[in-house]
This record gives C-alpha cells, sequence and structure tokens, in this order.
C-alpha cells in the first residue's frame, strides 16, 4: 500500500475494557475519534453499543470497519434467530464476528479490514460472557478483564492488573472500569472526551454511565 494512503485512513485511537463480575460484566470505552491519531474528528462517539437486546460490541480500529461490523452481525444474529427459531448465543455471535474478520482481512483489498472487537452479552439461561476477537479473526473467551488492541490497552492492562480481584460485585468493576478509561485518557492522546459505561446482568443489558469531559482552564500559581 502507497505510505501516504496509509497516513491517510480514517481510524479510530480507542481505550475498551472489558470486565468480568460475580454477577455479570462491565464493558466501557471512551469517546475520542481520531484521524491518523492525531486530528480529533469527533468527541462524542460512542464506542460501545447494544446491537440487538442481549448483545453489546466495542470495537477498536478503522471506524468504517467498525460499524459495518456492527451492522453486518446485526444482521447475520437475525437471519440466525429466523432459521434456528432460536437466539444465537453469546459465543456464537463471537464465532460469527470472528469468522468474518477472518474473510476480510484475507481478501485481496487496497485497504484491509482491520477492527478488533469485544463481544459481551447475556444468553437465554441468563449465563454472561465475554469475547475478544482480533481483527484477523481469532477468538479468546475472556476469563477476567480486557481491552482488546485498543491504544489505550498498555495503560489499562497495567492497571487492572494491578486491581482486578476475582468475584468483583457490579459496582466494583464500574468503579473500575471507569478508573480504566480516565487512566488511559491521561495519556493516551487518541483516548478521552467522555465514558461510556454497560452492565451485562442475567436481566439484560443497561448503560449506566455517559460522561463528557469539559474543558476548565484554572489559574495556576
Amino acid at each position: 500500500m502507497d505510505a501516504d494512503l496509509k497516513n491517510n485512513i480514517l481510524s479510530t485511537g480507542t481505550s475498551l475494557v472489558g470486565i468480568i463480575c460475580k454477577d455479570g460484566i462491565v464493558m466501557a470505552g471512551d469517546r475520542k475519534t481520531t484521524a491518523g491519531g492525531h486530528i480529533v474528528m469527533s468527541k462524542n462517539t460512542q464506542k460501545v453499543c447494544p446491537v440487538n437486546d442481549y448483545l453489546v460490541i466495542s470495537g477498536t480500529g478503522t471506524a468504517s470497519d467498525i460499524e459495518v461490523a456492527k451492522k453486518l452481525i446485526r444482521a447475520q444474529l437475525k437471519l440466525k434467530e429466523l432459521r434456528d427459531k432460536k437466539k444465537a448465543t453469546v459465543k456464537e455471535a463471537a464465532n460469527l464476528i470472528a469468522a468474518s474478520n477472518y474473510r476480510n482481512i484475507r481478501q485481496p483489498s487496497m485497504i484491509p479490514f482491520m477492527a478488533g472487537l469485544m463481544v459481551g452479552g447475556v444468553d437465554e439461561d441468563g449465563k454472561t460472557e465475554l469475547y475478544s476477537v482480533e481483527p484477523a479473526g481469532s477468538t479468546m473467551k475472556v476469563e477476567d478483564f480486557d481491552a482488546n488492541f485498543s491504544s489505550g490497552m498498555p495503560y489499562i492492562l497495567g492497571m487492572m492488573e494491578k486491581t482486578y480481584k476475582k468475584d468483583l460485585t457490579m459496582e466494583e468493576g464500574i468503579e473500575m472500569a471507569i478508573d480504566a478509561i480516565k487512566a488511559s485518557s491521561e495519556r493516551d492522546t487518541a483516548s478521552g472526551c467522555g465514558i461510556d459505561v454497560f452492565k451485562i446482568t442475567k436481566d439484560g443489558i443497561e448503560h449506566i454511565s455517559k460522561r463528557r469531559m469539559e474543558k476548565e482552564y484554572k489559574e495556576h500559581d
């Protein structure tokens, strides 16, 4: 690919986190979208989004690829539900996304597919699961926490390694997710401008926090 084209692809610098709690899952992300990693294109992009009534997806990578992936999986899951007369499981949804990533990355293209995704949801039996899907198509079940391939990943994983413990309550997980996004936003120039937090339990999906960061200038001694 031509070097100039590489430098002009619209991509997202992102901070994402998914946390396993004893009574469900917490997923969170920042709200800044950048081009080339140094131009802020949007300060109000929701990167953690429900695709139906039982599944939440968050994405990092090329913005257009993330949007297409969300639309495709929504349609694929609806078709599968109509065909099988039942909802797909979270694991099946993650594998559908992984298969799509695998095919797209290997098709000859001037601009390759580049998006990493986290998939969290609740099955019909009330079981919650979280999966991390890397851009090339491999799938990993998350047993504790993950940040996928987001640009804030080094800061988030470093913090989580120290603070995470098994059997977190949902309230503890929510505060930890908020702290993780705040920490990465302080150091990762491609992340920031706010936080979205979702909780996923046997009762369903809830968007529990939506925060925007406002500029504030203060006199300094």
